[in-house]
């Protein structure tokens, strides 16, 4: 059964059209207390968790791969991409996704996930960062600029702000966050800002839950 639309529905938010790949016409689900911009688009098979923050120009298109996931408490920042290859998919449980991004999760500015890949929980992928193809371990954060390609990255390790990793050599040979690393609290108080962005926002701005 199809989501019922609640009245503010607006064309940012909308079904995948029916191609070769995608013969079936679905549209978002988007729970409770969670907040999208009316200039972010979000298209197609895409499961947006509770208290999550979609930012001006965020695009989340389920054209092309599906399923996406974004996990309850994360945050889509102005300008990030999520999008998926029509072949290719990575595993949550006993589930398969194109792109699945855990809970408490920032996606900063201008980021960019391409599926297939997953991102776990408690990420901060800084901004203009780029992963693909990629797995990311739970309590990661990845700089500024940074990209992930073709590997998976050990929870509790950060990737320097400007670094390619590329092979799973570089990958595993990444630093463990300790309490010296300056950024070990980043994730967490972007997070706690972008929960009460997301419960502080108009009704109107709201999409609340579909009712399935």
């Amino acid at each position: 059964m199809q989501p019922v639309l609640p009245k503010f529905y607006t064309n940012n938010i909308m079904p995948n059209p029916v191609t070769s790949f995608t013969p079936q016409r679905i549209q978002p689900y988007i729970q409770q207390n969670s907040a999208v911009h009316p200039q972010a688009s979000i298209i197609g098979n895409v499961v947006v968790g509770s208290g999550v923050n979609v930012a001006p120009f965020a695009s989340i298109r389920g054209d092309e791969g599906t399923p996406i996931y974004i996990g309850n408490g994360t945050n889509i920042q102005d300008g990030v991409v999520i999008h998926g290859l029509k072949d290719g998919r990575v595993k949550s449980g006993n589930a398969e996704y194109s792109v699945f991004i855990g809970d408490n999760t920032s996606l900063a500015h201008q980021a960019q996930v391409h599926g297939p890949a997953k991102v776990g929980n408690n990420v901060f992928v800084g901004m203009q960062a780029f992963v693909y193809k990629s797995e990311v371990g739970d309590n990661v954060v990845i700089e500024p600029t940074a990209k992930i390609i073709g590997v998976k990255i050990p929870a509790n390790r950060y990737v320097p702000a400007g670094e390619i990793i590329k092979t799973q050599e570089q990958a595993d040979k990444l630093p463990v966050i300790d309490a010296s690393y300056t950024n070990k609290n980043l994730n967490h108080e972007v997070v706690e800002v972008n929960k009460e962005l997301a419960a502080s926002y108009p009704a109107s701005y709201y999409y609340g839950m579909y009712n399935i």
